[in-house]
């Protein structure tokens, strides 16, 4: 088996490609009529956001490669042109379908609701009355018209910004046109509530349109029709500067004049309109995008928020469970007696709020150490460092600066931070720092003591609502060791021999991973159960692809949930028989990392900081870490178990690489995220026990789950 090549093009998918088809399993979720109506057209809202990023830059990176007369192929032996051909195909079909759903099945739905989204030849009197008030008292002093010509060139349009295009004919000599364009302003809300109505709205664009002719004085304009382009945003900072705050700052600044990507326009733009934007940016037609409807529809978020007396229409609130014994007693006793399992959002976000606020306060405290990848707006975790530091401790933060699109937030923290008195590392040469790790080290009677927090998901207290994540505090001396040595090799030139407990890239977690891969293999080999389950949010390495590739042509079974890129393919005879992947898109974001392996009925459970991609394994700083004790493994195999069985949200990839959903064939429905979100309580009390912490760490007991009415393991 090992003279078998793995490395046939016709193996992997493209990841570009793949990436379109995950924004597409998301769409899906706006026509699933079972979600909540307002839902539903909040996944439409999400399908645009995933698309304007994958535009600023993977479309820019592949436009970038073909530049420069790069021909390489990719894993599945497509060039970056081939690769942008397919691009545009997938992402013009997605941007029809869109507007299908949008207009074909959403708004008939909402009107029937009585929330409607209006023209202005439909209004009331009172609203035109109300539209006219708030265009002239608040739009019109903000508004900039822009008019094109010999001493005015073509404005500078920023990303993802919306704008209309006009023709102006001065009054009396219709034969003088000139082109001119108005910026819809962001510093207002783009839907508008209309009064005489609950739930009557119209969008911004509309009214400044219907005004248009008031900022041109002495002229008609005409032709108006909204456009909006996507510029390259990806950052190339010189990390070999010796400022590298100041260089990313100046990145920033001209990233905003990055080459344009893609132009959205409206359907009813005249000819004359789209060719003259077209000419000024250089466009081909694979990048312009026709909208059949209003460009950006990110817009709904702002659009839900406003809609009154419709909860029904809206997935159920819950909130989260924060278990007892950590309310009772300080992060540092219920630490010392158990490690502590979290699972967020089901469980609440806020024992970690606490592991770093009452370190703050703690006078036993020595020293906080935290990589920040990315942090909410007004950050608690901020607040605790900074009062940390100013309570005497040491406090060590690395911000990840080169952090994507929290370039901006995180440059903002690090100067808070550093103004504090925290010491502060902006990163590493090369290297994104992705981990998820807090060390806090506190002198005690018997001597200094390291407790961690080690986690799959940022230190965001608002994601952390709405993503999927899992955590581990512990005190264990041997990974406290290794979190030492990391933050000395990320603070410093340290390079340990070796790690007791904790694997980290880069490379060293894809080594880890193959090798315990390998021991499936020789299991299989010699006789015995060979088994890989394994979730993340992307797999996309092809070496990893190919070592799972060689397991399945061994004999290991091998269960993946992949939520969004899959460049593996399925139900390749001899190479991918046995392998299955599921996908899980549903209420919350999926985005905890958990890793498996039978290893002969031991069962070694990992979780990480890290997806199987290239860029986390070979470029990034993450961080792997195994399941120590007993009931917390056992409990983190059911709640995999639980997410494997979704029958209801979970889509299952093909050979043809479709993934339609799971075929419940008669069974009881299943949707496993809601299955967790009413069990919460019941699941986190199967750890947090009334005996709480009466287990020992080296002598654990047996977890014993509780079961449902159906028999389900909790």
């Amino acid at each position: 088996m090992k003279n078998m090549k793995f490395d046939n093009p016709e193996y992997f998918n493209s990841r570009e490609l793949s990436w379109l088809d995950f924004d597409s399993r998301v769409l899906d979720e706006a026509n699933d009529t079972n979600n909540p109506l307002l839902e539903r057209l909040r996944f439409l809202g999400i399908t645009q956001s995933n698309l304007d990023e994958f535009f600023n830059i993977r479309v820019a990176s592949l436009h970038k490669l073909v530049a420069v007369n790069y021909e390489q192929p990719d894993a599945a032996g497509l060039t970056p042109a081939q690769q942008l051909k397919g691009v545009s195909k997938k992402a013009h079909h997605l941007v029809d379908t869109q507007y299908n759903i949008l207009f074909n099945e959403l708004l008939p739905q909402l009107a029937k609701k009585n929330i409607h989204m209006l023209k202005m030849d439909q209004l009331s009197n009172r609203q035109i009355d109300f539209l006219d008030d708030y265009f002239h008292q608040k739009l019109y002093p903000v508004l900039t018209p822009l008019a094109v010509d010999v001493s005015r060139p073509f404005p500078f349009i920023a990303n993802n910004t919306l704008n209309i295009a006009l023709i102006i004919t001065k009054k009396g000599q219709n034969e003088q046109e000139s082109f001119a364009t108005v910026q819809v302003p962001d510093v207002f809300s783009r839907v508008i509530k209309l009064p005489d109505a609950s739930n009557d709205f119209i969008l911004l664009e509309e009214v400044i349109k219907h005004y248009a002719g008031e900022l041109f004085v002495g002229y008609t304009a005409h032709d108006m029709a909204c456009f909006r382009v996507t510029r390259d945003m990806d950052i190339e900072a010189d990390e070999d500067t010796s400022d590298l705050m100041r260089e990313i700052k100046h990145e920033l600044r001209q990233r905003e004049r990055g080459q344009v990507m893609r132009l959205e326009i409206e359907s009813s733009m005249s000819n004359q309109l789209r060719n003259r934007l077209i000419k000024e940016y250089q466009l081909d037609d694979d990048a312009i995008y026709v909208v059949d409807g209003p460009i950006d529809l990110t817009l709904v978020s702002k659009w839900i928020k406003q809609v009154q007396r419709h909860n029904n229409l809206l997935f159920d609130k819950f909130t989260p469970y924060f278990p007892t014994p950590l309310q009772d007693e300080s992060m540092f006793d219920a630490i010392s007696k158990s490690d502590v399992f979290v699972h967020h959002p089901y469980d609440s976000f806020q024992p970690v709020l606490n592991f770093i606020d009452q370190a703050a306060n703690d006078p036993d405290t020595l020293a906080i150490k935290m990589t920040l990848y990315r942090v909410s707006p007004n950050s608690p975790i901020i607040r605790s460092l900074k009062h940390a530091a100013q309570n005497g401790k040491q406090v060590t933060a690395l911000v990840e600066l080169k952090a994507r699109f929290d370039e901006a937030n995180n440059l903002h923290w690090a100067d808070e931070l550093e103004r504090a008195g925290c010491h502060v590392i902006y990163g590493l040469v090369g290297l994104k720092v992705h981990s998820k790790l807090t060390l806090i080290v506190r002198k005690e009677a018997d001597g200094i003591k390291r407790y961690m927090h080690m986690g799959t998901g940022n230190y965001n207290d608002v994601t952390a609502r709405l993503y999927t994540d899992m955590g581990i505090f512990t005190d264990n001396q041997e990974m406290g060791i290794d979190a030492t040595n990391i933050f000395n090799m990320l603070s410093g030139f340290s390079e340990p021999p070796y790690f007791h407990k904790l694997t980290i890239s880069p490379n060293g977690i894809r080594n880890y991973l193959m090798e315990r891969i390998d021991d499936e293999i020789e299991n299989v080999k010699a006789g015995k159960k060979g088994l890989v389950k394994m979730k993340m949010n992307s797999l996309s390495d092809t070496t990893i692809i190919k070592k799972l590739y060689e397991a399945s042509a061994a004999g290991v079974k091998i269960d993946l949930i992949v939520r969004g890129i899959c460049n593996l393919r399925v139900g390749i005879k001899g190479v991918s028989d046995n392998i299955t992947v599921h996908s899980l898109v549903g209420q919350l974001l999926e985005h905890s990392r958990i890793y498996y392996f039978y290893a002969d009925g031991e069962e070694k459970v990992f979780l990480s900081s890290a997806d199987l991609m290239k860029r986390n394994l070979s470029r990034r700083v993450e961080l792997l870490f195994p399941i120590l004790q007993d009931d917390i493994r056992e409990h983190i195999i059911q709640i995999y178990d639980i997410l494997w069985d979704d029958n209801v949200k979970t889509r299952v990839l093909q050979p043809d690489d479709s993934w339609p959903h799971i075929a419940q064939n008669g069974a009881e429905p299943l949707n496993a995220q809601s299955f967790l979100i009413k069990n919460r309580k019941r699941i986190a009390n199967a750890l947090f026990k009334k005996d709480f912490g009466s287990s020992a760490k080296k002598k654990t007991t047996k977890f014993m789950p509780i079961r449902n009415h159906n028999g389900r393991k909790l």
